[in-house]
């Protein structure tokens, strides 16, 4: 037990020992003065010319599809006859409004007989005035069956020339939505017809790009992604005014100085 009782009080004097401590290193420090400056940034995007007036053209009534003329691409003129329904019913109901109206007319033709014969009759004191009234208003309700039967007449005539659809102006047939044989509805877009003359550039521009657009006016560059050394001027039309909830981009539509054919 002696020995370890030596050694333990010269670890303790060897462990208070430290080296001086030796001086921190200096170092040169770098300043710079941070000034405020505008970034010019160069926002670029990718988007398509589309034109600016594209309709949707379609058939006022229903009906089976008999035949659609024009394929995507196809270059039509105002009254060319686009697709065509089937016309059976149509014709159908024609001849029945037509019937209804040589009904009306001879029942008209009656009417005004009978009230002729019981006016000349109340002239001469052979009628009472009540026959007479009868008459009368038999002629008025005979005349008001034949104005409708007309107005149906005339209906059916229009409704037999909405089972063919022509183009409402010249342009380029961009789109179908009906084939030969199917049953579409009233307003069902058939063909898509785009004016060729005046196009937009359509660009999908992220939220924050948006950081002034407080000019009236603002002017873009752009270039054709198959020929970049051409460049097109434009001024921004329209801005979506709410922001897609998926890719939180805005539609803008830039009114091209000379859009490319």
């Amino acid at each position: 037990m002696r020995p370890w009782i030596l050694l333990l009080p010269l670890l303790v004097v060897l462990a208070g020992c430290k080296p001086e401590d030796t001086p921190a290193a200096l170092r040169m420090v770098h300043t710079l003065v941070v000034e405020t400056k505008r970034i010019n940034d160069d926002r670029q995007a990718i988007g398509e010319v589309k034109p600016r007036y594209e309709s949707d053209l379609s058939f006022r009534v229903a009906g089976k599809v008999l035949s659609r003329l024009v394929d995507v691409g196809a270059w039509v003129k105002q009254g060319d006859t686009l697709a065509t329904l089937d016309t059976q019913d149509y014709q159908n109901r024609l001849r029945s409004a037509e019937a209804d109206v040589s009904s009306a007319e001879a029942a008209l033709v009656n009417a005004q007989g009978t009230e002729a014969r019981q006016a000349k009759l109340l002239k001469d004191g052979w009628t009472p005035k009540a026959t007479y009234d009868t008459a009368l208003q038999n002629l008025q309700a005979a005349e008001a069956r034949l104005k409708a039967a007309k107005a149906i007449l005339d209906l059916n005539h229009d409704q037999l020339n909405y089972t063919t659809l022509k183009a409402d102006f010249d342009g380029v047939i961009t789109a179908v939505g009906a084939e030969t044989g199917q049953n579409v509805n009233a307003g069902q877009m058939v063909v898509k017809l785009a004016r060729p003359d005046d196009k937009d550039g359509v660009f999908n521009i992220a939220e924050t790009a948006f950081n002034d657009i407080s000019k009236t006016q603002l002017e873009v560059v752009v270039w054709p992604l198959s020929n970049p050394d051409l460049t097109l001027g434009g001024v921004v039309r329209e801005i979506s005014p709410v922001a897609d909830p998926v890719t939180r981009t805005y539609a803008v539509k830039v009114t091209l100085n000379n859009p490319p054919p």
